[in-house]
């Protein structure tokens, strides 16, 4: 028995997705062992652990967008064993059977050595972990490829069967199923992402997505150009934005971030600032509906600018601004110093 693990039609996807260790290149060589790969061709293979593209990686990709390409002339049938699996993957085109022995052949090589592939993607990086605990028995056949794969272990073989399954979902949908990311089996209920208010409470919501790509990161400083109006009766929905800002620094990644961020008001905003007596003269509201989101802001620590020069000539003065808001000479002096100090722009605007 090889100890190893059938990734048919599974393993290569793109260049962008993929982490392999160097594995066999171009040369000669004798079977699996001693560095060596497949048929005539000599591994530069890496030790366990590390990552990045081999000597073998285009080949491989190459015939993987082969496959996919060619998807609705394979066949292959999956049986589940208490310990595992049983598949059958073939064509009744030569060059695709040839192809599908090919691609197995390789994919053995690279779990025997440890060179893991599409790390992306959770259940083939959770699969890579544990190919020590894997059994496989490879039968190249006219038309294709038979495998048994089996393990001792329950967690692996609800992998293999996993895998298993999205293997015949490469067959049948091609491209389609190969963009995907396939989550890791768990005897634990699926749990949607929960919203939360981790720092403004009752607005800006935000999800926690601790796995995921370019995390909020520490030291991060902001400034919030706002020039959003609305309903006057209403709450400025720039405010609802400024503060999904702040809960998303705070915790929508793996770690809280500390985030300085500041919002200038100008333009059709600048009134928003208003104390409520000077904001209801201005609108004939009873009072002002973003003071207490305002307020909010402030307590968490954010800078909150108004442009002297639009306040002045909206009929309004410094002294009707609320009192944690403090009025700039402009707005473009604010935005221009701020971003001076290192402050990324962002703009919120009708």
């Amino acid at each position: 028995m090889i100890r190893t693990l059938t990734i048919a039609l599974a393993c290569i996807f793109a260049a962008s997705s993929v982490l392999a260790q160097n594995g066999p290149g171009n040369g000669r060589g004798e079977g699996f062992r001693g560095g060596r790969g497949p048929g005539n061709a000599q591994g530069m293979g890496h030790p366990a652990g590390q990552h990045g593209q081999d000597d073998r990686h285009n080949e491989d990709h190459e015939v993987f967008q082969y496959l996919l390409q060619n998807h609705d002339k394979i066949t292959r049938t999956v049986k589940e064993l208490p310990d595992g699996v049983e598949t059958l993957t073939e064509s009744d085109v030569p060059l695709i059977a040839a192809k599908i022995k090919e691609h197995v052949q390789w994919m053995e090589y690279r779990i025997e050595n440890t060179n893991p592939i599409r790390m992306r993607d959770p259940l083939f990086a959770e699969l890579f972990k544990h190919t020590d605990k894997i059994k496989i028995v490879r039968n190249e056949i006219a038309d294709g490829v038979k495998v048994t794969e089996t393990s001792d272990d329950p967690s692996v073989v609800k992998l293999i069967q996993a895998h298993a399954k999205v293997v015949s979902g490469f067959v049948e949908r091609g491209f389609a199923e190969a963009m995907k990311n396939h989550a890791v089996p768990s005897d634990k209920p699926v749990k949607n992402h929960e919203a939360s208010h981790p720092v403004i409470t009752a607005h800006g919501e935000v999800v926690r997505l601790a796995d995921a790509a370019m995390q909020p990161r520490r030291g991060t400083k902001l400034v919030i150009d706002v020039t959003r109006g609305g309903d006057p009766a209403e709450l400025n929905t720039a405010l609802e934005k400024v503060a999904k800002y702040v809960n998303l620094y705070a915790g929508g990644g793996a770690e809280p971030a500390d985030a300085q961020i500041a919002v200038v008001f100008h333009g059709d905003a600048t009134l928003a600032v208003l104390n409520p007596d000077a904001y209801a003269k201005a609108f004939g509201t009873k009072d002002n509906p973003n003071i207490n989101l305002l307020q909010q802001l402030h307590e968490a620590k954010v800078e909150l600018y108004v442009c002297g020069q639009t306040l002045i000539s909206k009929g309004s003065s410094p002294e009707d601004v609320v009192v944690f808001v403090e009025t700039a000479v402009s707005a473009l002096t604010a935005v221009v110093n701020l971003q001076a100090d290192g402050y990324a722009y962002v703009p919120l605007g009708n």
